[in-house]
């Protein structure tokens, strides 16, 4: 198979409002790499989907620019946008075969039969679906037919790969596999992937950036490092990562040049860096909502720095024990690894057990309630 084609792509202020004045999208700002793959992740109703169907020409721009390359491409037709799009539905022709279904957009374009033939059977064997060519797809298994679909797009040699959660109406066993799939076929065709879901593991595992939306607005752009390690707001911390995000009610208190933070009875004191980055934003003492990763959490039974509570839940995950503790009136989460704690209590915690625990500094995130964004 001959290489693909390498592509930009570039919004610039990109708007779709629907008839009546509903904006589904608001000045979407992206600058998409060559063979960059890029996720667009959020919730139902976030304009994830509507922003991949107005690349692909099937949603009018109601305003901003979209450039594939360095092309203008707002007013051109679908077919002539050089790119392939992935449904999650498969779309396949029930009455063709596997191969003809692959072979179908070739045909249309008129291409001799033998170059086809080639870039078909490249195709399939990229895949693993030789064997299926002969088949139609009521034949296939669901994975078989999501194959057969990303197939169909690859024979095409697109600019850009558009896929429109592609693994949604698979059961969970065989979306991890074709999950995998993916990620080996982005590094055989190497070329540009825009890709939807709602699925956070996916976005995770699958892009060298994500996008995450929120009501048609962008919330972070970054890598899976970046918007898990440093979320800029308090709907990407609580949205990126499972278990979700612990929260807490909590006071930052400067004294001097030093922060504390002051959370359920206990006393944080924070990092030269977090201090340094605090007092160069001019913040003050102040309510605000702290948040910490179940995994950060480090059970302690004693020091100033220590919350007590009662397990609620103790939940065996194998490497991992999850504990659901009432601590203050609140169900805190903690994933204790099991290889750390003693051996009585691999097995899990007994319900209304009291446990000790206490924050790492330097992995705690501090939010303003009313804004919702990043303190540090």
């Amino acid at each position: 198979m001959r290489s693909v084609i390498m592509a930009s792509v570039t919004l610039n202020k990109v708007k779709k409002i629907y008839e009546g004045g509903f904006e589904a999208v608001h000045a979407f700002d992206l600058d998409i790499a060559d063979k960059e793959f890029i996720v667009l992740v959020g919730p139902s109703g976030c304009g994830k989907s509507t922003t991949l169907r107005m690349i692909a020409g099937l949603e009018e721009i109601s305003a901003g620019e979209l450039y594939i390359g360095d092309r203008l491409v707002n007013d051109v037709e679908p077919k002539d946008r050089d790119i392939a799009m992935v449904f999650q539905s498969y779309a396949l022709y029930p009455h063709m075969t596997v191969y003809d279904n692959m072979a179908f957009a070739l045909k249309l374009r008129k291409l001799p039969k033998d170059e086809i033939d080639a870039k078909v059977r490249e195709a399939a064997r990229i895949l693993d679906i030789t064997e299926l060519l002969d088949r139609k797809p009521k034949a296939l298994s669901g994975g078989q037919r999501q194959r057969v679909a990303i197939g169909r797009a690859i024979v095409r040699e697109p600019q850009v790969f558009l896929m429109d959660e592609p693994l949604s109406n698979l059961d969970a066993k065989l979306r991890n596999s074709m999950r995998a799939e993916i990620i080996k076929l982005r590094q055989r065709i190497d070329t540009t992937f825009i890709y939807v879901t709602h699925d956070q593991t996916e976005a995770m595992t699958l892009g060298d950036r994500i996008v995450i939306m929120k009501d048609g607005w962008i919330m972070q752009i970054g890598t899976p490092q970046e918007v898990f390690s440093h979320p800029e707001n308090l709907f990407v911390a609580t949205f990126i990562g499972a278990p979700q995000m612990n929260l807490f009610n909590a006071k930052l208190v400067k004294n001097g040049s030093a922060y504390t933070v002051e959370v359920g009875g206990a006393v944080v004191e924070l990092t030269a860096e977090q201090n340094e980055k605090l007092a160069a934003a001019g913040v003050d003492t102040m309510d605000i909502v702290m948040g910490i990763r179940p995994s950060h959490i480090q059970l302690k039974n004693e020091g100033a720095d220590v919350i007590h509570g009662t397990v609620d839940v103790s939940e065996m995950m194998g490497s991992e024990v999850h504990l659901h503790v009432n601590a203050d009136g609140k169900d805190v989460i903690i994933c204790a690894q099991t290889a750390d704690l003693p051996k009585e209590l691999r097995g899990g915690f007994a319900f209304g057990s009291d446990v000790g625990f206490s924050f790492r500094p330097d992995l705690i995130h501090l939010f303003n309630p009313e804004t919702e964004q990043n303190l540090i």
